[in-house]
């Protein structure tokens, strides 16, 4: 029975991720903001009459919380196989984080920098630990710049390349990540899911989720790729890989670049410093 922790499981991508691997018999943990929502999901999966399913409430909102919640899996796990980070969140609005990062990078990409390299050791543990991104295409529009960091500090902003620029950050750490990992046993590598329908677009005017739903998937068909990612044997091996569902997982040029990956990393560091 491997031990499988997906961040933002109680819908979408996440639950179909996680009926997967409950029905081929493993312990899946769901680490979801909602508890009630959670817990409703797992009396779902429990019904599948396999493997393991626990609830364990997580914030991506605040590092504070994040740090306490791993820090609760660090005392009772002794490995993890499979961390997929998939929550994520896209808004039109201009919010911040309880620590004041602009709520796109703060919760898609930093709360999920926070949460991997604490529970690195865990991934570790394990015989072949798999850590997997749910990254995006939108990441093609996205940029790095230390300035849309902090909530305050953005003068002009815009929900769709802020998002970008925190799908950008995900491809990065992921490929930083899989380089320091590189010729150990675990691996890191990133998907872009193709358009699924998920909450994720809960705060798009109905018009617009209504006009877009014509064009998207069902959950189940990017949690087959990541359960192939996760265990079959063409990836025992593949490590800083980016893959794409419905089109060719082209990566940008910035995407590409592992200074600016090594960079972010350090930047990433220096945010979070208080809970590392």
């Amino acid at each position: 029975m491997k031990t499988i922790l997906i961040t933002g499981a109680n819908t979408g991508i996440g639950l179909a991720t996680a009926t997967e691997f409950v029905k081929d018999g493993h312990h899946v943990i769901l680490a979801c903001r909602n508890l009630e929502k959670a817990q409703h999901a797992q009396q779902g999966l429990a019904a599948l009459g396999r493997g393991k399913v626990e609830v364990i409430q997580l914030d991506l909102n605040s590092l504070d919380n994040v740090n306490q919640t791993a820090n609760q899996l660090i005392e009772n796990l002794d490995k993890i196989d499979v961390l997929i980070n998939n929550a994520g969140m896209m808004t039109p609005n201009l919010e911040a984080t309880t620590d004041g990062f602009e709520k796109q990078f703060g919760v898609n990409y930093l709360a999920h920098f926070l949460w991997t390299l604490k529970l690195l050791p865990l991934v570790q543990n394990a015989e072949k630990g798999r850590i997997i991104h749910l990254a995006s295409m939108m990441h093609l529009l996205g940029s790095i710049q230390a300035k849309n960091f902090k909530a305050n500090q953005i003068k002009h902003y815009n929900g769709v390349l802020s998002y970008g620029n925190s799908k950008l950050a995900n491809l990065l750490f992921s490929n930083i990540l899989a380089a320091k990992l590189k010729g150990s046993k675990v691996t890191s590598n990133a998907l872009h899911p193709g358009g699924v329908d998920s909450e994720i677009y809960r705060e798009l005017p109905k018009y617009q989720y209504n006009a877009l739903k014509l064009f998207l998937i069902q959950p189940s068909k990017p949690a087959q790729l990541i359960k192939k990612i996760a265990f079959d044997s063409s990836w025992e091996k593949r490590n800083g890989d980016y893959v794409s569902l419905q089109t060719p997982a082209i990566k940008s040029r910035k995407a590409k670049n592992m200074q600016l990956a090594e960079d972010l990393y350090e930047q990433s560091l220096t945010l979070v410093k208080d809970y590392l």
